[in-house]
């Protein structure tokens, strides 16, 4: 249960009447330098808050794009402890940050080990894409107790019973996935994205934030007044793998909701 607002929902709710920006970037690509650069400038530019994805070998939920450049990451030698280097150096920048992960890179860092050492980072909340909220038992509360925000993901296909467990169990926001399907840019959302939005809201006051598939300005326009934020991820690694500055991206992105 909820017992006040946190940094990272009160920072979204700062900005009520838009949908704010949450750039997500893998950390160590293209490199571990350069992660922490693009981190910086991301929230220099608007960013409500910054997610940190830590690259993983089997990254079921992800498209090709996040799968490449989490396989460019590892090969370098990126690892859970320097994807929290990475944070830490990007929360210096005062926006909150969430870092996600699959559970077994966290399991095998262990969870409580991680709980405290992400705190010690500066880092906000922690997401677990796998983790379902009915066995995230001990893991989430190791989170909670490190006083970092727990963020659970709703789908499409979720119901209205699922749909209250998840908010019950979660804090900072509610992610709630545009599509049935892997991460990746996309011409056009879903259709029953706002329906989904919709039914989320009936079930918790928490900030709506809606991820995979978003990538254009229009994307951002068509969620005004039904999500919270928004999450970019694939988008930005397309920029930087087209020698683009994915930082202006998300520029138009945030000029897209005055």
């Amino acid at each position: 249960m909820r017992t006040g607002i946190s940094r990272l929902e009160g920072g979204l709710r700062s900005r009520t009447g838009r949908v704010n920006l949450i750039p997500c970037i893998v950390a160590g690509y293209p490199d571990k330098a350069a992660s922490i650069e693009l981190g910086r400038r991301l929230a220099s530019a608007g960013a409500a808050a910054i997610e940190i994805e830590i690259p993983f070998s089997d990254p079921l939920a992800d498209g090709p794009t996040i799968q490449r450049a989490s396989h460019v990451a590892l090969s370098a030698g990126m690892t859970v402890a320097g994807a929290l280097e990475v944070a830490a150096a990007i929360a210096q920048e005062g926006v909150p940050v969430v870092v996600m992960s699959y559970f077994n890179p966290l399991l095998a860092y262990g969870g409580e080990q991680f709980g405290r050492d992400a705190a010690a980072c500066g880092v906000a909340g922690v997401l677990v894409v796998d983790l379902p909220t009915h066995e995230a038992g001990p893991t989430a509360g190791y989170f909670r107790s490190a006083g970092l925000d727990t963020i659970f993901l709703i789908a499409p296909t979720s119901t209205r019973e699922r749909i209250s467990s998840i908010c019950a169990a979660s804090s900072g926001f509610i992610y709630c996935v545009t599509l049935t399907g892997v991460t990746g840019a996309r011409g056009t959302l879903p259709e029953g994205v706002n329906d989904l939005l919709a039914r989320a809201r009936e079930q918790t006051d928490l900030p709506l934030a809606a991820g995979f598939g978003i990538s254009k300005p229009d994307h951002i326009r068509a969620l005004s007044g039904s999500a919270d934020a928004a999450i970019v991820s694939s988008a930005l690694i397309q920029e930087i793998d087209q020698g683009r500055d994915p930082v202006r991206l998300l520029a138009d992105l945030v000029a897209a909701c005055p």
